[in-house]
């Protein structure tokens, strides 16, 4: 049973509750020797803590690091590291009235099912908290392939009905919404206040740039990367579709419209186009990766909604608590952490992929 688990060669273990005492991660796999402090972590985890906006929910967590093991005077050990941040606002008393109800697009019912009971206090293992330890992670999965020349950008390409239409990296950190997209960004705040006037929500679309990724990382058949970019992003409770490169336009296509053209500057191998997505057959072909993650919106709605209460009887709920009227701000992060765990694991994973590369790394070893 490792449902908590994440990765082959650079692996993860998350733990923790909505509104347990802690939560946090384990990793295993990190090579000796990275420079790593807490404040490569904390600017990741700063990204997704909640009240940073009026779109954020209003629980106030300062969401501060703590690395347990695995990191001495600034260089991480090769030994697992351990990485905790403490709950410190949690209200547990919003949540008594669907103790025994089950709220409309939440997991209430099918943890039930599983497990035959549940934590309901914010949603135990289910709520969007449990992403800190994959964030934490993330930060130092991002730094290792910073090191390798490998950048991910992130950021928010729609929500709702609003979608960017002009890139500009420098406005993603100047917006609360992170688009790269003044005008869009104050049209997506006009409709998000839409949003909470009628007690609603909305979701949207994360796209992720990832650049310097070499040409050969992924394994063939059920080892593909865009197999494991989906596997990562789907597994963020929020998450509905994931698309590489065209994605689900390449189905209105054509073959001599979707081909990505050879092309060569006599030193390399390069593509005219990047329809692929900077993978083809399942292996990263020197391109920029595009991802994009679709976020349902919010579940927690204020309005009334129709359900049933666990010994079946019908019900009307009304949500408590504080709730993010859109996801999507905070889950930028949380896809980049993804990716870059996805990439990082990929790369260990292709050390061993041709013999002359063990045979070089072996006879030059001191």
């Amino acid at each position: 049973m490792n449902q908590s688990i994440f990765g082959k060669q650079f692996t993860i273990c998350t733990w923790g509750e909505s509104h347990g005492p802690a939560l946090g991660v384990v990793i295993n796999g990190c090579p000796a020797g990275l420079s790593l402090d807490l404040s490569d972590i904390q600017k990741y985890l700063d990204r997704r803590k909640p009240g940073q906006s009026r779109y954020t929910t209003a629980r106030k967590e300062s969401d501060e690091a703590e690395i347990l093991s695995g990191v001495f005077e600034g260089r991480t050990t090769g030994t697992p590291i351990s990485i905790m941040v403490r709950n410190l606002d949690q209200r547990s008393r919003d949540y008594s009235n669907i103790m025994d109800t089950y709220r409309p697009g939440h997991a209430d019912y099918t943890y039930d099912m599983k497990y035959g009971f549940r934590d309901y206090r914010g949603g135990g293992r289910s709520s969007g908290r449990e992403t800190i330890g994959r964030v934490a992670a993330g930060a130092v999965a991002a730094k290792f392939l910073a090191s390798l020349g490998i950048q991910i950008t992130t950021y928010t390409k729609s929500i709702g009905p609003v979608s960017i239409s002009k890139m500009d990296f420098s406005e993603i950190e100047k917006n609360a919404l992170y688009m790269p997209d003044s005008e869009a960004a104050e049209k997506a705040a006009a409709y998000l206040e839409k949003c909470i006037a009628q007690q609603d929500s909305a979701g949207g679309v994360v796209e992720c740039r990832i650049t310097g990724v070499p040409a050969g990382l992924g394994e063939p058949v059920f080892g593909k990367l865009d197999a494991a970019f989906a596997a990562a992003l789907m597994s963020i409770g929020s998450v509905k579709a994931v698309e590489v490169g065209d994605g689900c336009a390449v189905s209105a296509a054509c073959g001599s419209s979707n081909n990505d053209p050879f092309i060569s500057d006599g030193k390399t191998i390069q593509k005219a186009t990047n329809h692929s997505g900077g993978i083809l057959g399942g292996i990263s072909d020197g391109d920029d990766i595009i991802l994009r993650a679709h976020i349902k919106p919010t579940p927690s709605i204020s309005q009334v909604q129709k359900t049933v209460h666990s010994d079946l009887t019908p019900a009307d709920l009304v949500i408590q608590g504080r709730h993010d009227p859109v996801i999507v701000p905070r889950a930028v992060v949380v896809v980049e952490s993804m990716a870059a765990l996805v990439i990082a694991d990929a790369v260990l994973c292709n050390m061993g992929a041709q013999l002359e590369n063990v045979l070089s790394f072996y006879n030059t070893k001191p």
